[in-house]
């Protein structure tokens, strides 16, 4: 097989220092890497004209995520959570060990709470809640004794 590994999940950002902050301090990555693309190769690669870009690379259990701040041309859209149910990538999940805690975490670093979403399921004694990054990217929190991977059944 010619893959070899996931290298990372981008993420359109715009204001890079605000996400930097909410995936650090709330997400817990760290951050690996930046990068400033610019000229010919990257304008081709990315289909963008008199590109300037600053990317930089954060990692949390051997995920890697890639903030991507268009100086130039900017970014297009507004920061609004996607509908779940949009074609591509829906969202980004974490287990957390208190619900309430991270949600007001994430909060005070600038996610929106998406009203209604949250729920408690007590036959697994699980509760999860859907928030949006800064720029609408939707994020799920899970709290449950057990992990998907350890259920009888499955």
């Amino acid at each position: 097989m010619t893959m070899l590994r996931l290298s990372h999940i981008g993420i359109c950002v715009s204001d890079l220092d605000a996400s930097i902050r909410f995936y650090a301090e709330g997400l817990g990555f760290s951050e690996r890497h930046r990068l400033l693309a610019t000229g010919a190769e990257a304008e081709q690669l990315l289909e963008l004209e008199k590109l300037e870009l600053e990317a930089v690379y954060l990692e949390r259990d051997g995920t890697r995520i890639e903030l991507l701040h268009y100086r130039s041309p900017g970014h297009v859209g507004e920061p609004v959570p996607r509908p779940i149910n949009r074609l591509g990538l829906t969202h980004l999940s974490m287990r957390v060990s208190d619900l309430d805690a991270a949600i007001r975490n994430l909060v005070a670093l600038g996610a929106t709470l998406i009203e209604g979403t949250q729920m408690y399921n007590p036959a697994y004694e699980a509760g999860a809640v859907f928030l949006a990054d800064p720029d609408g990217v939707r994020i799920e929190l899970v709290q449950s004794p057990t992990d998907p991977d350890s259920l009888p059944g499955e």
